[in-house]
């Protein structure tokens, strides 16, 4: 399984110069290698270095090895869309690759820049200590707010597949970010009031528009997507650590589409745009690889109308948003939980299924 961690450079004003420069430059070559490849309508790398390379590294006065990652970079992205011609932002990322940089244990990398090269110290915590041992490939050199940090990646062992004796499923909505078919409710009331405080306070100071409220606004850009981020990091590892603990396979629902295929009031749109579910979801697949708890996906379709314990479907099952009263057995519970517990039932079905497969991926790995 691969990984990405963030490793911290901590350099000094010269060197912080002297990689800037090195990536403005860098993506001042990818956008004049952007104009070839788009010109002869090629991505293919061979090609297009066979036409510039040299006139890359006169005009830019990149090193041999820096201007061919720069248009293995620009053939990557032209490939990805050929309709247009790929542009590169000034502090787009820089690729590195073991020739040009190298790592001197857990203290310091040498990096290669315009000047030559450069001796950085770098700044792990204890969760990457841990696994640069692992590092393989290239190592992506980005800039975020004005400190500079390689992204680099590693490869974890996949443990064995858990052997699941049940199936927790798993609602994921926008009132209740989360509910499990356990009852268990992660709430999204202190990411409202946080995404409400954000935006007043955003609107504030655009509206009065001095240097000190610009000021402001550059620095709280970025705070809410951080809180975000940690709520989804917190709740994934939450649901995680049950399912492990109580030897069960995870059922989510299949929400592919979701924003296209719903629709909400007025007043709920901009909580329905920033739902972040697309990446709790990843979270949760991620974190779930590393412990081996098997995940699965299942349709959306009726989950809330369809009664857990008669099966009957039907629309009049959900009179409001947060209730479920069965109009044929009368049961009743949160429209959350009864999702819950139908994704958990669909989970189910196929559990002896998914079991069986990674039993016999379980037994080829040893």
């Amino acid at each position: 399984m691969k990984q990405t961690l963030m490793v911290k450079l901590d350099t000094s004003k010269e060197q912080h110069k002297s990689l800037l420069e090195t990536m403005h430059r860098f993506n001042e070559a990818c956008n004049y290698i952007a104009e070839t490849a788009y010109s002869i309508k090629s991505a293919n790398k061979v090609k297009i270095q066979q036409l510039i390379y040299r006139d890359v590294r006169d005009k830019f006065g990149l090193s041999a090895q820096l201007a061919i990652r720069a248009i293995a970079k620009t053939a990557e992205a032209y490939k990805r869309d050929r309709s247009i011609k790929p542009s590169f932002r000034p502090d787009g990322a820089v690729v590195y690759d073991q020739r040009i940089l190298s790592w001197k244990g857990l203290e310091s990398v040498s990096i290669l820049s315009l000047d030559g090269r450069l001796k950085v110290p770098i700044r792990v915590g204890e969760y990457q200590t841990v696994r640069m041992d692992r590092v393989r490939g290239q190592a992506d050199l980005i800039l975020r707010k004005g400190t500079f940090y390689l992204a680099v990646v590693v490869e974890s062992p996949e443990p064995s597949k858990l052997d699941a004796i049940g199936t927790l499923g798993v609602d994921l909505g926008i009132v209740n970010i989360a509910m499990d078919s356990d009852g268990s409710t992660f709430s999204g009331k202190q990411i409202d009031t946080t995404r409400e405080r954000y935006a007043v306070l955003r609107g504030n100071l655009q509206k009065a528009g001095t240097k000190s409220a610009k000021r402001h606004l550059k620095k709280i850009s970025g705070q809410e997507q951080r809180f975000h981020t940690n709520s989804n990091h917190v709740i994934s590892k939450k649901i995680v650590t049950k399912a492990r603990d109580t030897g069960s396979m995870i059922a989510l629902e299949d929400l592919s589409g979701i924003r296209t295929r719903t629709t909400v009031k007025k007043a709920q749109r901009s909580r329905h745009s920033s739902w972040a579910f697309r990446q709790l979801r990843s979270f949760i697949e991620y974190k779930a690889a590393l412990v081996g708890v098997p995940v699965v996906f299942v349709t959306s379709a009726y989950t809330s109308q369809t009664c857990p314990v008669c099966n009957h479907a039907e629309k009049r099952n959900r009179p409001t948003r947060d209730d479920f009263r069965c109009v044929q057995c009368g049961f009743a519970d949160s429209a959350d939980h009864v999702g819950a517990t139908n994704i958990a039932y669909r989970g189910e079905v196929i559990r002896p299924i998914v079991s069986g497969f990674f039993n016999h991926v379980n037994e080829l790995q040893l």
